[in-house]
């Protein structure tokens, strides 16, 4: 259902003219959802007068939602269904249905998805669970058919008047998107939100997801203009290829939380490596969420309080919080709950801030934060104090608390918080607590758009809320590279570690190796001799020098120190003698059935203010390679303070995933002790990130102890297994790199350089400026109407693309003052089957006839080329003869459309 072209002004990033590529260029996996979720006619198939069955209730509600198009039920032996008309099979309805609820037996479900697709449906709600999965998707293939459910509830539209659901309760209008798997949760959700007043845009319920998941449902919602935040309840996920690419796009338009249903029984694996051990599937869930730029909660009640707060509540810079109140008790309470887990702090005033609020204050007022007001606080001293907080540059937000008493008007101080806000601006929370009396001030934020909150601890929760969303943004945006600037890798090296480790039965490079392949890659590691038999080992000591540090070497151990194998601090060779002899001992008397290759020697590292680390790399069942840091030595898995991230990894995400481990405290100064070289420790994670970048065949990796101090880091003891690349999403990158391989020099016709590259997160501002310097009639042949205006928000999904699915390419120079302009910009999406890519170009209008539009075609050209994309294909209107006639330079085929007169399909095939 597409607009005629030019008939009215545009948005340019709907679904019908989502700008990456040209004209309805949207994502394959919301093909056809448009039918499913603003159909013009429904049909329920297996319609019915029978009380509390599936059929009846759908028709019930159909009928009550007061749906505006024909609702056509459908039975073999009923003439009418609750008065409406009924049709006794698919082929004898009088019109199309654009839409059909399927409400029959699960053994119908393929015959009448072949009937509905046959006859030119395009969107199907299967309610029935027992579904032969196989036979219903072959039978909806051929006709493009999609499918919602088996299993499911339905869906149900409110703006549009659709509840294509067997739901009991009824959706209220709203601009907050709600999708789950459970139908039991979505029926209780809906019962719990009525009778708050929370409304819906789209209410959808997945149930087994056999075609309609996740990822399409973001990927349609994400572009939804009636859609304010995206709501999911996960209880698994298939697949994860397209669910990363898709929550990413969604989370870059606009807020994406979920809750996550937690398995009761944790059957994780102990691994051979501690790496596999410590990235347990949750961890590594969590780690996809935080790059996704998405936030977790932990159940419905918190989900929709979050959502309500990223509404309300203003920026933040920052994660210091600073609490403002009138009882010493509400106070406590704030900063109880920010001494719990999770993100942001309390902020330290500054002696100018103290001097200020002391200003204010009777004498002998006791200073600090939270800041005491005194049980007779009215509303001036709770303006002047705050505006203090809210012009500190040490505080990024201000929680303002009021218990009720009968010396203060608690509404009165709620009217000048109002105000003073309103004056300075600032991040404010509030907390009136109490019912009968706070209630009045809570209506007063509510309507000046301020968070306000029953409890303190509930205020500091959403306070985290907004900390963990806006650093989860940070990292969304964030876009690695993929080569380490300053720094080559010796990768002819690091192929000749891998060539020799997958030479080996199970694949476990030695100690010596697996530290030279951290060495090719900049990382620092203590000197290591192997040697097979006692005497050797003491020939090791005598070449490193001592005193030595004495281990075993097997490729079946992973806790040298369980096993009784690891001796420090030798200090002669009779000292090595006698320690590997008895090393020897203890192995064979407790555990004869392992495989021992010798010892390993090395000079012991003389770090006295070191800490120690682990660094390891894991694969996740679902969401591939994963990244693992945390405080490491012997009690790595009692202690478990670890975090797991995903890669690629750069500076600033390194440095996110220390600070977000208790040992990240450990790393300042404290007593004599200088802190550690933070940065340095970062630059492992980037490295060891590259090295796994490099060498997809590494499958685990452990760094442990990395020792770390104002020096530097050092890996003191590494282990690494690699494997045969496999194609698989074990093995693949859940996020790209910036592919930085695909950067390349050019030369316009007069000469003039340029470079044609990937476009980056930092791109924003010059495209802005390209897009305002593109003539009225070239944006309205590229995005097929008039365009007024393209938001911040628009131009940032533009620019910050997954690589996975999509890729620009701009042209790009240095202005006179060095700063860079974008001169023209080539895009396409690929279906996730890599079939089809769809085009879209465009260059500056000042810019035309300079060969850069060859130019920029030819780029994408042999991208997809390379990436073996089947055909690339562009619509176009009719009368941009400049885009066609340069689509035809390429070597693209004109076909006519099969929807619109007034457009022209451009299609190259590559294979």
């Amino acid at each position: 259902m597409r607009s005629p072209a030019g008939s009215e002004e545009k948005n340019p990033t709907s679904p019908l003219h989502f700008p990456q590529c040209g004209r309805n260029s949207t994502p394959m996996s919301i093909h056809n959802l448009s039918f499913l979720f603003e159909p013009t006619s429904v049909a329920v198939i297996g319609a019915s007068d029978r009380p509390r069955s599936a059929g009846a209730v759908v028709m019930r509600n159909l009928l009550t939602a007061g749906f505006k198009g024909p609702i056509m039920p459908v039975h073999p032996k009923h003439r009418a269904i609750a008065g409406v008309l009924a049709y006794p099979d698919v082929r004898s309805m009088p019109l199309t249905p654009d839409l059909a609820v399927l409400c029959t037996p699960g053994e119908t479900i393929p015959g009448l998805i072949e009937d509905l697709g046959r006859r030119g449906t395009r969107a199907a709600v299967v309610i029935a669970g027992d579904v032969d999965k196989e036979a219903m998707l072959a039978a909806a293939r051929p006709w493009s058919l999609r499918i919602l459910g088996g299993g499911a509830l339905g869906l149900l539209v409110p703006r549009i008047r659709l509840d294509a659901s067997f739901s009991h309760v009824p959706a209220l209008p709203g601009k907050v998107a709600f999708v789950s798997q459970s139908g039991a949760l979505s029926t209780a959700v809906l019962d719990w939100a009525r009778p708050r007043g929370i409304g819906f845009s789209h209410f959808i319920s997945l149930g087994d997801a056999h075609d309609i998941d996740f990822a399409d449902v973001m990927d349609y919602l994400a572009n939804d203009d009636q859609t304010r935040a995206i709501l999911l309840y996960i209880e698994s996920i298939g697949a994860r290829r397209n669910f990363i690419p898709a929550a990413r796009a969604a989370a870059r338009n606009k807020p994406v939380l979920l809750v996550r249903a937690v398995p009761e029984a944790d059957d994780h694996p102990v691994g051979k490596f501690l790496a596999e051990s410590l990235a347990r599937p949750e961890d590594a869930f969590d780690a996809a969420i935080r790059r996704a730029g998405a936030l977790r909660v932990h159940d419905i009640d918190e989900l929709f309080g979050a959502v309500e707060t990223l509404a309300r509540a203003k920026p933040m810079k920052g994660q210091r919080l600073a609490v403002l109140s009138n009882g010493g008790g509400t106070a406590m309470m704030a900063l109880a709950e920010m001494g719990g887990p999770g993100g942001g702090q309390m902020a330290t005033l500054s002696e100018e801030t103290l001097r200020k609020l002391a200003a204010l204050m009777p004498r002998g007022w006791k200073a600090g934060n939270p800041v005491d007001l005194g049980v007779d606080a009215a509303g001036k001293r709770y303006a002047d104090m705050a505006r203090v907080l809210i012009e500190a540059e040490e505080v990024d937000a201000t929680l303002v608390v009021h218990a009720p008493n009968a010396m203060a008007d608690g509404l009165e101080a709620a009217q000048a918080v109002i105000d003073v806000q309103k004056r300075h601006g600032g991040a404010v929370l509030t907390s009136w607590v109490g019912e009968e009396a706070a209630a009045p001030a809570r209506k007063l934020f509510a309507e000046a758009a301020l968070p306000t909150y029953d409890t303190p601890g509930r205020a500091v929760r959403a306070f985290r809320h907004l900390v963990n969303y806006q650093r989860n943004q940070d990292m969304l945006m964030e876009t690695p590279p993929s080569q380490l600037g300053g720094f080559a890798a010796a990768k002819g090296t690091a192929r000749l570690i891998v060539g020799r480790g997958l030479a080996e039965a199970g694949g476990n490079l030695t100690e010596p190796d697996a530290k030279a392949l951290l060495s090719a890659y900049g990382i620092k590691t203590q000197d290591t001799r192997l040697a097979p038999d006692v005497d050797g080992a003491v020939a090791a000591a005598e070449a490193v020098g001592y005193p030595v540090a004495l281990t075993i070497a097997s490729p079946d151990v992973a806790r040298k120190w369980d096993v009784g194998g690891v001796a420090l601090n030798l200090e002669d060779g009779a000292a090595v003698r006698s320690a590997a002899e008895g090393i020897l001992r203890r192995v064979t008397e407790t555990r004869p059935d392992i495989k021992v290759d010798g010892f390993t020697i090395q000079r012991m590292a003389f770090r006295p203010n070191a800490r120690q680390l682990i660094v390891g790399v894991a694969c996740d069942a679902l969401f591939g390679p994963v990244l693992v840091f945390g405080e490491g030595g012997r009690a790595v898995e009692v202690i478990r303070d670890h975090t797991v991230g995903l890669p690629p990894v750069n500076l600033p995400l390194a440095r996110g995933m220390i600070g977000r481990t208790r040992v990240s405290r450990l790393l300042q100064a404290h007593g004599r002790r200088p802190a550690v070289d933070v940065d340095a420790v970062a630059e492992v994670l980037v490295r060891v990130s590259r090295m796994l970048a490099d060498n997809p065949e590494i499958v685990a990796c452990d760094i442990n102890p990395l020792f770390a101090d104002e020096h530097g880091a050092l890996a003191v003891d590494a282990r690494i297994r690699v494997a045969p690349w496999e194609d698989t999403d074990l093995r693949h990158f859940s996020i790209l790199p910036y592919p930085a391989e695909l950067e390349e020099s050019a030369r316009l016709h007069d000469g003039s350089p340029v470079t044609l590259r990937p476009i980056r997160p930092e791109d924003t501002v010059a495209h802005s400026e390209m897009m305002g310097r593109m003539t009225p009639q070239d944006l309205r042949l590229r995005f097929f109407g008039q365009v007024r205006q393209i938001h911040h928000h628009q131009m940032a999904r533009l620019t910050q693309i997954d690589y996975e699915r999509e890729m620009a390419f701009i042209a790009t120079r240095a202005n006179k003052d060095g700063t860079p302009e974008t001169l023209g910009v080539v895009r396409t999406v690929t279906d996730p089957d890599n079939r089809r890519a769809e085009l879209a170009v465009l260059v500056r209008s000042d810019m035309k006839g300079t060969g850069l539009g060859s130019m920029l075609m030819d780029k994408i050209v042999r991208y997809q080329r390379a990436r073996k994309t089947r055909a690339i294909y562009a619509q176009i209107m009719i009368e941009n003869d400049a885009m066609i006639r340069l689509a035809a330079k390429a070597g693209f085929k004109k076909h006519p459309s099969d929807e619109d007169p007034d457009v022209v399909e451009m299609v190259l095939e590559l294979v």
